[in-house]
C-alpha cells in the first residue's frame, strides 16, 4: 500500500514537471502561431553563433577536464596536504557559486581597472572568448576536480599492494591502475560540463564583449528582450534544446559522476612517491589555490574604495529576504518533487525494468537541458495575456528555479535510496508498512542527503539571475540582480561589496554542507 501510494505521487509529480515545460513552449507556440523561421537555419549569423556556443562549450568542458586531473592525483597522492579539507570546500563553493559573485570578481582582478590588468599587456581584454573561458574554468574545474578524486579513491588497497609487489614504475601505474579508472568518468564529465557551459547566460551575457561572442541561451534572450521575435526564439529554442538532450542521452548512456561524497581516501596503500614528484603535485596544488582565491580576494580591495553613504542608502534587507525566500521555497519544493519521483524510478529498478527507469529518470531530469531562458520566456509571454505579473512574477520565478534544481536534487538523493532498496526494501515489504511507518523509517535514514540536497539547492537558486531577468519588476528585486544591475552601470565598487557579503553567505552555507556530508 504504502508503496503504490507512493508511486502515484511519483508519477503525479513527474507528470507536473513535464507539464510545466509544456506550459512554457505552448506559451511561446501560441504567441508565434506555431511558425517557426526557417531562415535561422540557413542565416550566417546564427551559424556563427551556434559555431561560438560549441566551440566556447567544447573548450571550457576540455579545459576543465584536462586540468583537473593532475589537481586530483595531486589531492589523492599526498593525503596530509595543507588546507586540504578546506580546498574541498572551496570547490563547493566555486561551482555553486552565484555567477554574478564571479564576474563582478573577475572584472575587480582583470578588468578595464583591474589590479591584475597592467601587468597582462594593452592587448588583454577580459571581454570575449577569454573572459568566457576564464569564467567557466573557475566554475567548473571544481565539479571535476572533485568527481576525478573521488573516483581516484575508489581504487582498491589490493591494487595498489600488487602494483608495489610487481615494482611497477610511475608510468605504468597511470597506465594500469589510473587512467582506466578515470576514463570511466571522463566522458561524463566532460559531457556534463558541455552542457553547463553550452546553456551559460549569465557569464556570456556580461563577459561576451559583442555580438562575435554570443551564445544561444544569449540569441535566445535578445530575440525576445530586444526584437521580441517569437518565432526566431522558438526556433532557437528548439535547435538548443535539440543539441542538449543529444549530449544529454549520451551522458546518461554512460552513467553519472558522484561528487559531493566525503573524503575517504587510505594513504597507507598509496605508493612513494620520490622528491621531485612530491615538489610537483604540491605545486600544482598550491598554483590551483592561488586560481580560485585571486577573483575572490580581488572583492576585498573595493571596501576601502567605497562611498558607505552611498552604500546606506541602498536597502539591502529586502533584496535579501528576498534572495533567501526565493532559494528556502525553491530548494524545499525541489528537495520534495525529488524523493517524490524517485519512488516509481526506483520501484523499476527494483523491478529490473532498464529502459522503463531509463525513461523515468529522463523525464525526471529533463530540465538540465532545458534552456532557462526558454522556460522563463515561455511562461512569461503566456502571463502577459491571462496574469498580472506585478502579483504572480514571483511565483513563476519559484517554479522555474524548483525546475531546474529538480535534477541536483534527484542526483544528490538517488544513490541513498538506491542502498536503501539493496539493503532493506524487502524488509520493508515483509512488516507490509503503510505509508507513514514507512516513510518513519525512510526519512531518517535520508536525513543527511536531505539536507546536502537542500543546501546545495538553496546556494544554486540563490544565485539565480536568468530567470529573474525576464520576471523582475521594481517592487522585489534580488541580491544577485542588484549586484549585476550595478556592475552593469560601471559601479564595481559597490557591486564587489554586494557580491562580498554575498560571497559571505554562501560560503557559511557551503562550510554547513560539508559538515552534513562529513557527519
Amino acid at each position: 500500500m504504502a508503496q503504490r501510494s507512493s508511486q502515484i505521487s511519483g508519477y503525479l509529480a513527474l507528470v507536473a514537471l513535464v507539464s510545466v515545460t509544456a506550459w512554457a513552449f505552448y506559451g511561446l507556440s501560441s504567441l508565434a502561431e506555431g511558425r517557426l523561421a526557417g531562415s535561422v537555419f540557413t542565416d550566417p549569423y546564427i551559424h556563427r553563433i551556434l559555431g561560438f556556443s560549441l566551440k566556447q562549450a567544447a573548450l571550457s568542458a576540455s579545459a576543465a577536464v584536462l586540468l583537473a586531473v593532475p589537481v586530483a592525483r595531486a589531492l589523492y597522492y599526498l593525503p596530509n596536504l595543507l588546507g586540504k579539507r578546506a580546498f574541498l570546500a572551496l570547490c563547493l563553493l566555486c561551482f555553486v557559486l552565484p555567477t554574478l559573485i564571479l564576474i563582478t570578481g573577475l572584472v575587480a582582478l582583470l578588468g578595464s581597472a583591474g589590479s591584475l590588468s597592467p601587468y597582462l599587456g594593452k592587448s588583454w581584454n577580459l571581454y570575449g572568448l577569454q573572459g568566457i573561458l576564464l569564467a567557466h574554468l573557475f566554475l567548473n574545474l571544481p565539479f571535476a576536480i572533485r568527481s576525478f578524486y573521488l573516483q581516484l579513491q575508489a581504487l582498491p588497497a589490493s591494487s595498489w599492494i600488487l602494483a608495489r609487489q610487481l615494482k611497477l614504475s610511475s608510468w605504468q601505474q597511470w597506465a594500469v591502475l589510473e587512467w582506466p579508472q578515470l576514463r570511466a568518468r571522463l566522458l561524463t564529465v566532460w559531457v556534463f560540463i558541455f552542457v553547463l557551459c553550452f546553456n551559460s547566460f549569465a557569464v556570456v551575457l556580461s563577459l561576451g564583449g559583442g555580438p562575435q561572442s554570443t551564445t544561444l541561451e544569449v540569441a535566445i534572450y535578445q530575440a525576445l528582450k530586444y526584437d521580441f521575435n517569437i518565432p526566431e526564439a522558438l526556433s532557437l529554442a528548439w535547435l538548443q534544446l535539440l543539441i542538449t538532450g543529444s549530449f544529454y542521452l549520451a551522458m546518461t548512456r554512460f552513467g553519472s559522476s558522484a561528487w559531493l561524497s566525503a573524503d575517504t581516501a587510505r594513504p597507507e596503500f598509496l605508493p612513494r612517491l620520490r622528491s621531485w614528484q612530491m615538489l610537483y603535485q604540491q605545486l600544482i596544488y598550491y598554483l590551483t589555490w592561488t586560481f580560485f582565491l585571486l577573483p575572490l580576494l580581488a572583492l576585498i580591495p573595493s571596501w576601502w574604495q567605497i562611498n558607505f553613504e552611498g552604500l546606506t542608502k541602498i536597502n539591502l534587507i529586502k533584496p535579501l529576504i528576498t534572495t533567501l525566500s526565493l532559494g528556502l521555497i525553491a530548494a524545499s519544493l525541489a528537495v520534495l518533487i525529488a524523493v517524490l519521483v524517485l519512488s516509481p524510478i526506483r520501484w523499476a529498478r527494483r523491478q529490473q525494468q532498464q529502459q522503463k527507469q531509463w525513461l523515468l529518470e529522463g523525464l525526471a531530469n529533463h530540465s538540465l537541458v532545458l534552456p532557462a531562458m526558454v522556460l522563463s520566456v515561455g511562461l512569461y509571454v503566456w502571463s502577459l495575456r491571462h496574469l498580472d505579473l506585478e502579483v504572480w512574477g514571483i511565483f513563476f520565478v519559484i517554479l522555474v528555479n524548483t525546475l531546474i534544481l529538480v535534477p541536483f536534487a534527484v542526483q544528490q538523493l538517488k544513490p541513498r535510496l538506491f542502498q536503501f532498496d539493496d539493503q532493506y526494501q524487502y524488509l520493508a515489504q515483509q512488516l507490509k508498512l503503510n505509508a507513514w511507518a514507512y516513510w518513519q523509517v525512510v526519512l531518517p535514514w535520508l536525513q543527511r542527503d536531505l539536507q546536502a540536497a537542500f543546501v546545495l539547492c538553496l546556494l544554486l537558486a540563490m544565485g539565480d539571475v536568468a530567470v529573474f531577468s525576464i520576471f523582475a519588476t521594481d517592487t522585489w528585486i534580488s541580491l544577485p540582480w542588484l549586484i549585476y544591475s550595478y556592475a552593469g552601470s560601471y559601479r564595481i565598487a559597490e557591486a564587489s561589496v554586494l557580491a562580498c557579503l554575498f560571497l559571505l553567505i554562501c560560503a557559511a552555507l557551503v562550510v554547513w554542507l560539508e559538515k552534513i556530508k562529513n557527519k
